[in-house]
């Protein structure tokens, strides 16, 4: 583990050092003497837990945030008074935001020069921005017009956009936060090209992702965060997972996976059989058990047809052909709301757009599911009720917040997680499907969650979980299935003799052979 002071091989001054950064809100301490230094054409990762302090130190960076008295930023060795976000691009900082801050409805080049249009004659001269732009797109190896509208382009694009306007103000110290959470692997791959590129050019970079691979694949040197202070700095030998787990959450990694709850043996109750189950046109004959107390996992390369299997089974798409039975008992499912009567439910694997109300408080999106329960015969909410509700689900799966009156929005990922599963397990149900249930979570909120999934299995439920993080599908398994092309075609199960790996499970999510138990 190396200093933070950062200075390069030949001795130059760093391209930026932050010096015992401080920084309260209140009586709440964010920051407390963090020192952090990136270099000319290096990519620094920055790294820890919600709420450990990243985008508090990037937004006194950037401007957005004052630090408290006693640090010191220096640019290039040159102290230097960051005092608004204006002051931080003539710096040559800029920052590129987890949720992309464009304007759909204007074109590519308005949105790069957003803010610092080129006028003629007092008008905006559109086809000089269009010009200027070209060369930006082009360095980026964008596949779109200047004069494109940012509404037609797909996330990944947007994403170009944001760094070419980025790269409009020339900056030497360049801070990407969580850039590929909306990406698919294809589009986060030629991010990452495009990121080496600017680093061979010379720009200092600053990464923050909760993904280790990424930083593994990316990172020169780690710095990690823990509750506002810095803990150590890794340079890239010495970077591996369970150093920064342990930096991270301040313990072991191989106590970060948690699966107390007994491995079931066959003859225990079947609680979910899907059988023959298919949409008529891509998911073809699937058929599979989980039973009481059991977590099994399904695998799959991107577009197998995890997710589109999971949401026949709940009704949320239309069901052409197949079986699907609880409890010895056949089910129709017609409809999410008929699997949640099924005793089924499904967590989505994009929660905000498709799971929570994210204007509404915890309160009442833990409710939102019983409301029936919670109904008065007047037809007006118990609200007591709904309170003791949020509190003890609050207090059972450990969601950080004030209170129940907080909107969930102001919640981190974690924690939204929390919020969600919380509405779910309202319903007693006997079936959990979860569609990537630690995605876009940090680490320490992943082994969270972790947990509750053993929790639920250890208290009987059938869990069947999707997920693209193979290391958590071995981790938190008793059995995995395997889909690809729309079809379940293999199994790999956990024994003493044969566990299961991952190596087991791409062996048959990429064969052309069905492998129905490895």
């Amino acid at each position: 583990m190396m200093g933070s002071d950062g200075a390069a091989p030949d001795g130059a001054p760093p391209e930026l050092e932050m010096r015992n950064i401080g920084k309260s809100f209140a009586s709440i301490r964010a920051l407390t003497d963090v020192s952090f230094s990136v270099r000319g054409g290096e990519i620094h990762a920055l790294m820890g837990e919600n709420g450990a302090g990243k985008s508090t130190l990037m937004k006194i960076l950037s401007g957005a945030y004052r630090a408290d008295p006693g640090g010191e930023i220096r640019i290039r060795g040159e102290t230097v008074a960051i005092d608004g976000p204006l002051s931080g691009r003539r710096h040559g900082i800029a920052v590129i935001y987890q949720e992309l801050s464009l304007a759909p409805n204007l074109s590519v080049a308005e949105n790069i020069f957003l803010g610092e249009e080129k006028k003629r004659l007092g008008f905006i001269d559109r086809k000089s921005m269009e010009a200027a732009a070209a060369p930006l797109l082009r360095r980026l190896d964008a596949p779109f017009a200047p004069s494109a509208r940012v509404a037609q382009l797909s996330i990944a694009e947007r994403q170009l956009v944001e760094i070419a306007r980025a790269l409009a103000g020339h900056p030497r110290i360049l801070v990407m936060d969580e850039p590929t959470t909306s990406l698919s692997a294809r589009e986060a791959t030629r991010l990452f090209a495009i990121i080496r590129q600017l680093r061979d050019e010379g720009i200092a970079i600053v990464y923050i992702s909760h993904r280790m691979g990424e930083v593994y694949e990316l990172a020169d040197r780690v710095s990690v965060l823990r509750d506002g202070t810095l803990i150590g700095t890794l340079d890239k030998h010495e970077i591996n997972a369970a150093a920064v787990v342990r930096m991270m959450v301040g313990r072991e990694l191989s106590s970060f996976y948690t699966k107390e709850h007994r491995h079931p043996s066959h003859d225990r109750k079947a609680v979910l059989e899907v059988e023959n189950v298919g949409d008529g046109h891509f998911v073809k004959d699937c058929s599979f058990i989980v039973r009481e107390g059991e977590v099994v996992g399904l695998a799959g390369l991107v577009g197998s047809g995890r997710t589109e299997l999971a949401r026949l089974i709940y009704g949320a798409d239309r069901r052409a052909s197949g079986r699907i039975r609880v409890d010895g008992r056949d089910r129709a499912v017609e409809g999410p709301l008929a699997a949640i009567k099924s005793g089924i439910v499904y967590l989505t694997e994009d929660r905000k757009a498709l799971g929570l109300f994210l204007d509404m408080t915890i309160r009442e999106n833990i409710a939102m599911s019983v409301l029936d329960e919670d109904a008065l015969p007047a037809g007006f909410l118990n609200l007591k009720a709904a309170r003791a509700r949020a509190a003890a689900a609050i207090r059972a799966l450990g969601i950080r917040t004030l209170n129940a009156g907080v909107s969930v929005g102001a919640l981190s990922g974690g924690n939204q997680q929390k919020v969600l599963l919380a509405r779910l397990l309202e319903t007693k149900p006997r079936v959990l499907l979860l569609d990537e249930p630690t995605r876009g979570i940090d680490v320490g909120a992943k082994s969270q969650i972790y947990h509750i999934i053993d929790e639920l299995a250890r208290g009987g439920a059938a869990v069947l979980v999707i997920s693209s993080e193979l290391p958590e599908i071995v981790g938190i398994s008793d059995r995995v299935l395997v889909m690809r092309d729309g079809q379940i075609v293999g199994e790999v199960e956990g024994r003493p003799d044969a566990p299961i790996t991952q190596e087991r499970i791409m062996d048959i999510a990429t064969s052309t052979a069905a492998v129905k138990a490895a």
